[in-house]
């Protein structure tokens, strides 16, 4: 079941959208689509936890069927923590079980930082923490590219990803297999929607000068009461399950998880697998650090 709730309105006026996705009970876990800046249609049902748990999508300013800003600076990661905080207050939630994806980590990283009081839980899939100042490297992603040299694309496809690693050549399609777990027809479709569904003149400003503060965010999460699921791609280059590790420490209530065989995309990877992980920490009894 899909539906689309009314518009509802951003501080700055700007017409936001969410999608409302499923059929599974309890209140409805707000989902952070990455990209940076891609509609939130490619996360599709995130293999099946629609089932599970309700999904309330939304589709970040300037991407699906929200609109665009009056002022493209507002694309901005930090700009659009308040976006985030309107979705909460429209669905009418004291606090907000919270799932975000790749680049929408640090969205969701820098949301809870400024409203610790209204995270219940905090999922991050596949997320680069950008905000804590911890990018992915070069050598991650080709360490992790060289984890695939068994695959019948490799030959052709690994010199093409070094050449844009190394900034020497403009992103080429040839690279989209190392993104996925299986590089399959699903992938390939899925792979060949996101140029339609990404805004790239926002995906420019989202992590601009301004964007993370990762000393004040740092600083913030460490104490946070919300538990929080860091989950990585095995196979994932950005970020590398290290990375992940990593990031889970900033918090002082967090767990690492790294789905086999999986790459940025682990809910189409293995459904089963994912879904049953999100599906354990949603559904845990809080702690009493939490309550």
């Amino acid at each position: 079941m899909i539906a689309t709730m009314p518009a509802f309105t951003a501080p700055d006026g700007t017409r936001l959208t969410c999608h409302l996705r499923g059929t599974g009970g309890d209140a409805p876990l707000v989902v952070l689509p990455g990209g940076p800046m891609r509609a939130s249609a490619y996360l599709g049902d995130l293999g099946g936890l629609g089932r599970r748990r309700r999904l309330a999508l939304l589709d970040l300013r300037g991407t699906g069927d929200s609109a665009a800003p009056a002022d493209p600076a507002s694309y901005r990661c930090d700009r659009m923590v308040d976006d985030v905080e309107a979705l909460r207050r429209e669905l009418d939630l004291e606090r907000l079980d919270l799932l975000a994806h790749s680049a929408g980590g640090s969205l969701a990283m820098r949301y809870a930082a400024r409203y610790p009081e209204r995270v219940a839980r905090l999922v991050l899939v596949t997320a680069t923490p950008w905000a804590l100042g911890m990018p992915a490297t070069p050598e991650d992603r080709l360490a992790a590219a060289r984890l695939r040299s068994g695959e019948p694309w490799f030959e052709r496809a690994f010199p093409v990803f070094r050449a844009w690693v190394a900034g020497e050549a403009d992103f080429d399609d040839a690279v989209l297999p190392f993104f996925y777990g299986r590089w399959d027809a699903t992938a390939a479709a899925h792979a060949a929607r996101e140029e339609a569904e990404t805004n790239e003149r926002a995906a420019d400003v989202y992590g601009s000068a301004g964007a993370y503060d990762p000393p004040a965010t740092r600083a913030a999460l460490a104490g946070l009461a919300a538990p929080v699921l860091v989950l990585a791609g095995e196979l994932d280059g950005g970020p590398r399950p290290g990375l992940a590790r990593r990031t889970a420490a900033a918090f002082p209530h967090a767990e690492c998880v790294v789905q086999p065989g999986a790459g940025h995309y682990p809910w189409l990877d293995d459904p089963q697998w994912f879904t049953g992980r999100v599906t354990d920490f949603l559904t845990a009894p809080h702690p009493p650090h939490a309550s």
